[in-house]
């Protein structure tokens, strides 16, 4: 580990999964709350679309692939609220117009696209100084609009009906919520890549929900175990030379496989113990 700790792509990984696990537990909690973790999907593969296009008329890709996720995230809550139409319905088409458009335009770029794997799979160890500093301050811009909101984005999740008619500012949250969510997807592309995204955004949030169920503790708890389950990925893909992005993937999953059985089974031995 000591070893390890020399190269700077080793630390730049663990600095950035901190980060990344801290906002991460923020976003994450808030779309499980409104159970709306299949918008992280349905937003991920939406930005295919804006690398696709980015590949194509040789833009940032990350550029072209965050204005495709605030439009698809925007979009989708435009279609509930105005449009009259299911948020899963929403997600749905957003999903599909997104992956339809990125395969059209890689199609369409001659050539090969070398580092569309990246995008498509991540790789925590290819994260530049650069990337750090982005990262921290997508975080601390949303810790303080989580400081700033933390009641109103409370009982937004819960009710967004209650929160109108004690005249909470219901829109300016919730759209500014789904913006920062994309914002956030769009960064953690590079960790874990657009087919292992959702997990960061939910395995935490059930591992925190075995052990309590009030917002903020969620939120802390959720930080905790993605920050461990990353730390431990990273370690295990270094040890066995595999992908670090799957390898994170699954120990979380082996996490929440064992807790959801030990957890509820110690509970049950500490109720039986209480009983004279």
């Amino acid at each position: 580990m000591h070893e390890l700790l020399t190269y700077s792509f080793f630390t730049n990984a663990l600095i950035g999964l901190a980060i990344i696990s801290v906002a991460s537990a923020m976003i994450g909690t808030y779309i499980v709350t409104r159970r709306l973790v299949s918008i992280s999907g349905g937003v991920t593969h939406a930005c295919f679309g804006g690398l696709g296009l980015g590949y194509y008329f040789g833009l940032n890709p990350i550029f072209t692939a965050a204005l495709f996720a605030i439009a698809s995230s925007m979009g989708v809550e435009f279609l509930a609220t105005r449009g009259k139409v299911r948020e899963d319905s929403a997600i749905a088409v957003i999903w599909a117009i997104g992956m339809a458009i990125g395969i059209l335009f890689v199609f369409m770029t001659p050539g090969y696209v070398p580092e569309l794997n990246a995008f498509l799979f991540g790789n925590v160890l290819t994260i530049a100084r650069s990337d750090l500093w982005t990262f921290a301050i997508y975080a601390v811009a949303l810790a303080i609009f989580f400081a700033l909101f933390y009641r109103t984005i409370v009982v937004c999740a819960f009710d967004r009906d209650f929160a109108t008619v004690i005249h909470l500012p219901v829109r300016f949250v919730t759209y500014s919520m789904t913006v920062l969510t994309a914002i956030g997807i769009v960064l953690t592309i590079r960790l874990v890549g657009v087919m292992l995204l959702m997990s960061m955004f939910a395995l935490p949030q059930m591992i925190a929900e075995l052990f309590c169920r009030r917002f903020g503790k969620m939120m802390a708890v959720s930080a905790i175990a993605s920050l461990a389950c990353c730390i431990g990925g990273l370690l295990l893909s270094v040890v066995i030379d595999v992908p670090c992005s799957a390898m994170i993937v699954i120990v979380m999953c082996a996490a929440y496989a064992v807790l959801a059985i030990c957890v509820p089974a110690f509970k049950r031995m500490s109720c039986k113990r209480s009983i004279p």
